[in-house]
């Protein structure tokens, strides 16, 4: 393919810069360097979408990835993967440009890039989804923890104000169907933190009008994004942590999951330390061992998903070593 189809093919797929803008989608605006950070996440998340559309194989997408700064080279990949999915999904697709993404660079990336295959979901024909087959049990909800956030950015008066939850949502098909939700509202709590613009009073009142039964998926979301995106000092995070209440060790759990997604793709920055620190009572090298520690067999058995399973024995963990 030529250098000008290529070209074209990125500007027809990649969605318009302006819709990241936090006054295009009517979000809480903390302060300008919030406003900006959070603004920038969007830029680099779509400036990876289209290295992925435009690149005419992986190794071209990578080598321009690696060009994004490291505090948003992680949500380049998470842009990338979601583009690399969604030319599998459109008709002519080859189906495996995302697969064989993910067994290069991207494959540190892992919890982005399933992330992403989240995000292509919300956009694609539900007769054109990715199959759940062959995913990895633990990785499969983070898809739909993707999907969860692109809903909750996206489709904000439903899915945040209106706290929108499917009676039943189909995928995967070969997992506990009843957890589905559950790992939707990680993705919601996440964009919560971009929908309150950082702002930790903002942020616990939006988790604070969800039915009771869905706030520990919430604040790990929120959690998670607050360790991984950043946006707020050590004081407002330690105001959030009190905020969260009964729900510091999900809190904590979310930030323990980024800090590892950090560690794993070589992309700790400074306010990574800050809020593991605040959330957890450690570094992110620690708090990451303890994900790596718990983490279960592909296998298990019992009535819930292994994923659920580890995040329950992170969040343990922090409550048995009186850290949250």
């Amino acid at each position: 393919m030529t250098h000008f189809w290529r070209s074209l093919r990125r500007r027809v797929l990649t969605p318009d810069a302006s819709a990241t803008l936090l006054e295009v989608r009517g979000f809480h605006i903390k302060n300008p360097a919030a406003q900006q950070l959070l603004e920038t996440v969007g830029e680099m998340f779509l400036t990876g979408y289209g290295f992925a559309a435009e690149a005419k194989d992986v190794a071209m997408a990578e080598t321009n990835l690696e060009t994004i700064p490291e505090q948003f080279r992680g949500f380049a990949y998470e842009g990338a993967a979601m583009g690399y999915c969604v030319r599998d999904g459109i008709p002519f697709g080859s189906n495996k440009n995302f697969s064989r993404f993910l067994s290069g660079r991207a494959e540190k990336h892992d919890y982005m890039s399933y992330i992403g295959m989240g995000w292509a979901m919300a956009r694609l024909p539900r007769f054109r989804w990715p199959t759940s087959t062959g995913i990895d049990p633990l990785m499969v909800w983070m898809v739909l923890d993707g999907y969860g956030f692109h809903q909750a950015y996206f489709k904000t008066d439903r899915y945040v104000h209106e706290q929108y939850r499917a009676a039943q949502f189909r995928w995967p098909t070969d997992g506990p169907q009843w957890y589905a939700n559950h790992a939707i509202d990680q993705g919601v709590g996440r964009a919560l933190w971009f929908v309150g613009g950082t702002d930790p009073e903002v942020v616990a009142s939006l988790i604070g009008k969800f039915d009771e039964e869905r706030r520990s998926d919430l604040f790990a979301g929120a959690g998670l994004a607050a360790t991984y995106a950043g946006g707020a000092d050590a004081t407002e995070l330690r105001m959030f942590r009190d905020l969260a209440g009964p729900y510091q060790p999900q809190l904590a759990q979310g930030a323990a999951f980024a800090a590892e997604a950090r560690l794993r793709a070589g992309l700790v920055v400074p306010h990574t330390a800050v809020a593991t620190e605040v959330f957890c009572g450690t570094s992110p090298e620690k708090a990451a061992q303890i994900t790596r520690d718990t983490r279960p067999d592909r296998v298990t058995t019992g009535k819930l998903p292994a994923f659920e399973v580890w995040r329950r024995r992170v969040a343990g963990e922090f409550v048995s070593l009186g850290r949250s």
